[in-house]
């Protein structure tokens, strides 16, 4: 499998030179995924025999049983469960992983995000663990460098993340980065750290899809190192309806590109 790699930054900074050999910490933000997660906890189980894994199931207030199914034993997987008593959406369900996650963090660790309904394949966490262990801060699983696919996927999804990766690429000072809306991604605990200090319950503030744009626009005021690795999608595995809500998406994407040209930089290196 190929690898397309793009550099954001030189790497000048003690933890950015340190290889990272530890545990990843996977954060699943779940909101009814009852149906999906035995299959995908019992996938992340496979990869557990020959890596360091830990499991954050973030249940957003599912009205089904996520959080029992997520407690049920898959093969000595270590899995810890996040409660939200309500549905509080995406961001603050990833928000509430990392911070999770983040607490129990080593210095080599990693953190990895991905979706809880069994289209992400887990088989790649390894090549994310690989990217950090060789400099990068950021490892994205990108559908749009060569052996990335998404034909799996509905045609309005398709549409929605190819329009939403021009128009970044376009409009904002990440370059190199194809796939901004990816939900797999893997990222240097260290650098979670040092960007959560400055941002604190902020770093994530949006509550949709869009909060994947937003954590990657705030990360990149850290001069991060960031990689991309091919994802072949595997919606065909979706089992329930999508949660993504179009028009509420895209205008969640046109106030995020607004509010991030409006808003200064941060006022001190971080």
């Amino acid at each position: 499998m190929s690898v397309e790699k793009t550099v954001l930054a030189t790497r000048t900074e003690p933890e950015r030179n340190a290889k990272t050999g530890g545990r990843a910490h996977v954060v699943l933000p779940a909101f009814n995924e009852e149906a999906a997660l035995p299959a995908l906890l019992r996938r992340i189980a496979d990869v557990a025999l020959t890596e360091q894994i830990t499991v954050w199931v973030v249940d957003d207030g599912s009205s089904d049983r996520s959080a029992a199914v997520a407690e049920s034993g898959f093969g000595g997987l270590e899995v810890r469960v996040v409660r939200h008593p309500v549905n509080l959406g995406l961001g603050r369900a990833v928000l509430s992983g990392l911070r999770a996650a983040l607490k129990e963090s080593g210095p080599d660790d990693i953190v990895v995000v991905m979706d809880a309904d069994d289209t992400h394949d887990p088989g790649l966490i390894s090549l994310l663990q690989a990217e950090i262990a060789t400099g990068s801060d950021v490892a994205i699983c990108s559908r749009f460098v060569p052996g990335g696919d998404d034909r799996t996927a509905p045609v309005f999804r398709r549409l929605l993340s190819r329009g939403a990766a021009r128009l970044f690429r376009h409009a904002l000072a990440v370059d190199g980065v194809r796939d901004f809306t990816s939900g797999y991604r893997a990222y240097r605990a260290t650098l979670l750290t040092r960007a959560s200090g400055h941002w604190g319950e902020r770093l994530i503030e949006e509550q949709g899809f869009a909060c994947m744009v937003e954590l990657l626009l705030k990360l990149r005021h850290c001069h991060p190192v960031i990689t991309e690795i091919p994802l072949a999608l595997h919606y065909d595995r979706k089992q329930g309806p999508s949660k993504l809500k179009l028009r509420r998406t895209i205008l969640q994407y046109v106030k995020l590109l607004a509010r991030d040209r409006l808003s200064p930089a941060p006022f001190r290196k971080l």
